[in-house]
């Protein structure tokens, strides 16, 4: 296991707070197109999140049911809610609404809940989670407003973000690291997520201070990949090492800071303590907000120039 930065959120640190941990992307984001690679990388955060009894819930993108073999695929799925976990929708195709439209927009979300509601089903359970992919809610605000009227007619609740470390950068290049046995290049990324997510926790609790005074229960964004199945041991060490217990999406949402309205209506996808930033009128401390690191963003970019 790689070491994780040590890190305190100031006079409360001592204080044992809570997160929630969610998924995005599910069954897999992964630059290899492999069944046995998918599948293995859930099988390890699965197993990594039992043994550290760390409730999640994970967004699912349908459209990647068809992206390698159906049945396998739904069966990652089944695997998550065998594992008492959760499921939520995250479009069928992964598009933007400032790319598709409110109602093309709302079409894909739509589309994107079939099999997921149907495995709830058999468990006597309902999809109620919807995340947004990029964080994009609509642009502008009459957009917004048509897509959130329908989630909550067909009982959907907006699963926000409180947390982003960004894993997104560094799984694709870690990706590219396997498949090349780049054993050097494995680790150095590696190690270069795990400290920028302690930097990040620790930049999300001030801003947390900054605009309520105090730690809220977190909503932590990751991804299915192959970096958080291989980094799973050291994320949930990161959790120990801040005194934040894991808890469910649900318990987490019923903080009070979840009830701050969200102001925000551009076309860019923020997280949301930068929304509640406008509502508040408070200030960020950004001068200590951590980037991705200029190396990082670079092998991405050779990898995939996708931005």
């Amino acid at each position: 296991m790689i070491a994780v930065l040590t890190v305190s959120a100031g006079a409360d640190a001592h204080k044992r707070a809570t997160i929630a941990i969610t998924f995005d992307d599910l069954p897999a984001l992964t630059l290899l197109r492999d069944q046995r690679y998918v599948t293995y990388l859930n099988t390890m955060i699965l197993r990594g999140l039992k043994r550290h009894h760390i409730p999640a819930t994970g967004f699912v993108n349908e459209s990647k049911l068809d992206e390698l073999d159906r049945s396998q695929q739904i069966a990652v799925l089944q695997h998550w809610l065998d594992a008492s976990m959760d499921l939520g929708n995250h479009t069928f195709s992964h598009e933007s609404p400032n790319t598709l439209g409110p109602a093309d927009y709302i079409a894909d979300i739509v589309r994107g809940e079939p099999v997921t509601r149907g495995l709830l089903a058999q468990r006597h359970r309902t999809i109620g989670w919807f995340r947004h992919p990029y964080l994009e809610t609509g642009a502008p605000i009459a957009v917004k407003r048509e897509i959130d009227d329908w989630l909550h007619a067909h009982g959907y609740r907006i699963a926000p973000v409180t947390i982003d470390a960004d894993d997104w950068e560094f799984a694709e290049p870690y990706d590219d690291a396997i498949a090349r046995h780049d054993e050097r290049r494995r680790t150095h990324i590696r190690r270069a997520y795990l400290e920028h997510s302690a930097e990040t926790v620790r930049w999300y609790r001030a801003a947390a201070h900054a605009l309520f005074g105090r730690d809220i229960a977190y909503v932590m964004l990751l991804h299915a990949t192959r970096l958080n199945a291989d980094c799973i041991d050291d994320i949930a060490a990161l959790l120990k090492s801040e005194k934040l217990r894991p808890v469910s999406l649900t318990k987490a949402m019923t903080d009070p800071a979840y009830r701050t309205k969200d102001p925000y209506a551009g076309k860019d996808g923020i997280e949301w303590l930068e929304r509640w930033s406008i509502e508040l009128h408070k200030s960020l401390p950004w001068d200590s907000y951590s980037e991705v690191p200029k190396d990082i963003v670079a092998d991405y970019d050779r990898v995939d120039p996708d931005r």
